[in-house]
């Protein structure tokens, strides 16, 4: 089993700055993709950036030059660093790990979530 909880959201103006982190406890060892994703209200869930056991990433158009994914492996910590942040990036932000060398922004092929944390942008 894996325990994913995430940290660090919160409300910012536009143009601000917020780092969430992500805390993995348990089997980590055989998941070494790591996600981030969000879902806004009436919105589908979207995938925002994933990094995997290279260091390997991939970022969604919409935020990338913007966002930075990034992982501390001795501290089972992920990490995503946003910057300009604009009111469409208003969501709820999650974690997510799974299986596999391949780190799609695709939600169903991971195996385990956090609970999510709120990050609000206002204009």
């Amino acid at each position: 089993q894996v325990q994913l909880m995430e940290s660090g959201g919160g409300s910012v103006q536009t143009g601000g700055s917020l780092r969430l982190s992500c805390a993995a406890s348990g089997d980590t060892y055989s998941l070494p993709c790591m996600g981030w994703f969000r879902q806004a209200p009436g919105k589908e869930r979207e995938g925002v950036a994933t990094i995997g056991l290279l260091t390997d990433t991939t970022y969604a158009g919409s935020v990338k030059g913007r966002f930075t994914i990034s992982k501390d492996n001795a501290k089972n910590t992920l990490y995503l660093q946003m910057n300009s942040l604009k009111p469409e990036d208003t969501a709820m932000y999650y974690c997510a790990v799974r299986s596999g060398t391949w780190c799609p922004l695709l939600g169903d092929q991971y195996n385990y979530w956090g609970q999510g944390t709120q990050v609000t942008v206002s204009s």
